[in-house]
């Protein structure tokens, strides 16, 4: 039996562009045997390449020389080609000088593993269902829903999910007027606060400020990553408790509570990445599996990650982060769509390995795509043989 195609994406124009190839070769190497998968790695500059020379991270290191060695390729969103072509000729030289043969493969499905901008904010789900291609994760309002913190806010407010007090403006209205927001902030939170750029993950852009003068400068520094910000009443003492759900609509599956070990301070991205065995991704992170936390807090924290997937259109895996405060208070901060190394350490206790992980998320896509054949999108009409170009008057 010829096994399944499986393209996995990962890389991208976005400021976590390494962590996400640090998690898409993770994904790559822990796919079952019944899978055929091969890496599709994006530029910073937003060039697709495939090849061999993908699957070794260290040939990361010389971006030049990796270049050289693979083939730039483009994906058909002709509905149905489900194809991915040489876009020029095959090139030679550099480290890995030798001939490449052309590139040309038929995608049976795709595993986008993407954090942040492009890729992980529903760009590449609407590529897919343009393509009708299979895809794993969440659809496209999810995707976009999860990365957009202040929309994600919004519909976690409507469902009656508790969030932490926030408030939210465009990098216009701030270049317009520093001290409107600044007296607001103050007025309503006091200080410490802190301010993140809405659509990013990673801890990229976020600060917490202890004086006004501080708040401008975390505040400067979110609008160069976003056009909207976020600032947030700091919680006190605060403790971070994250849960993975994986599954869909139809069912869900919850992971073990995780303690990031140093959370009573804000995780920076080096914190999360550049620590000692940062290559193995958000596993290398120090945490506490499982988080010791009392049963009623465990049962609070596992209904509010079940209701948040539900409410954001969540599918495929995602890892819900919870701010705990002092009072026995417990507070959705955000959702990862597509989290660091798909979470496959918290399911990993619970027996459910990291190959069994990719082949969830592979048949949930599969399913979903088998479903969506079944929708109606087209109209038969004889309004163009009627003279309909005239409208409606």
């Amino acid at each position: 039996m010829e096994k399944i195609k499986v393209a996995v994406l990962f890389g991208g124009r976005s400021v976590e562009h390494e962590v996400s190839i640090i998690s898409g070769l993770q994904a790559l190497k822990a796919l079952p045997d019944k899978y055929e998968g091969f890496p599709v790695y994006i530029s910073k500059e937003g060039v697709w390449y495939c090849g061999d020379a993908l699957r070794e991270i260290k040939n990361y290191r010389k971006p030049a020389d990796l270049y050289a060695a693979c083939q730039k390729v483009e994906f058909s969103v002709n509905h149905g080609a489900g194809l991915l072509f040489a876009k020029d000729a095959p090139q030679s030289g550099g480290l890995f000088a030798k001939k490449v043969a052309p590139f040309s493969c038929k995608v049976d499905v795709v595993l986008p593993v993407f954090h942040g901008s492009h890729g992980e904010d529903g760009c590449i789900q609407g590529l897919c269902e343009l393509a009708g291609l299979p895809y794993a994760g969440p659809g496209v309002l999810g995707a976009a829903l999860g990365m957009d913190k202040v929309a994600m806010k919004a519909i976690l407010k409507e469902n009656d999910i508790p969030v932490v007090d926030y408030l939210h403006f465009g990098s216009t209205a701030w270049q317009d007027d520093n001290d409107k927001w600044l007296d607001a902030a103050e007025a309503r939170f006091g200080y410490p606060m802190i301010v993140k750029p809405a659509n990013l993950g990673s801890s990229i852009g976020v600060s917490k400020t202890d004086t006004r003068e501080s708040l401008r400068d975390a505040i400067d520094l979110a609008a160069g990553f976003s056009s909207r910000i976020i600032v947030e009443k700091c919680i006190t003492p605060l403790r971070e408790i994250n849960c993975a759900v994986l599954g869909d609509a139809d069912g869900v599956q919850l992971s073990l509570l995780e303690e990031p070990l140093n959370a009573a301070e804000i995780l920076s991205f080096s914190d999360k990445y550049l620590s000692q065995g940062a290559s193995k991704g958000m596993q290398s992170l120090k945490r506490r599996i499982p988080a010791e936390v009392d049963a009623a807090t465990e049962a609070t924290v596992r209904d509010l990650a079940a209701r948040t997937f539900a409410a954001m259109d969540g599918s495929g895996v995602c890892r819900i982060d919870f701010l705990l405060d002092g009072e026995g208070n417990v507070y959705v901060n955000e959702l990862n769509t597509i989290p660091g190394s798909l979470s496959f350490y918290l399911f990993e206790p619970m027996g459910i390995s990291f190959s069994a992980l990719t082949d969830k998320l592979i048949q949930l896509a599969l399913q979903r795509f088998r479903r969506s054949q079944r929708t109606v999108y087209t109209y038969d009409s004889a309004i163009l043989e009627q003279g309909g170009f005239k409208g409606k008057k």
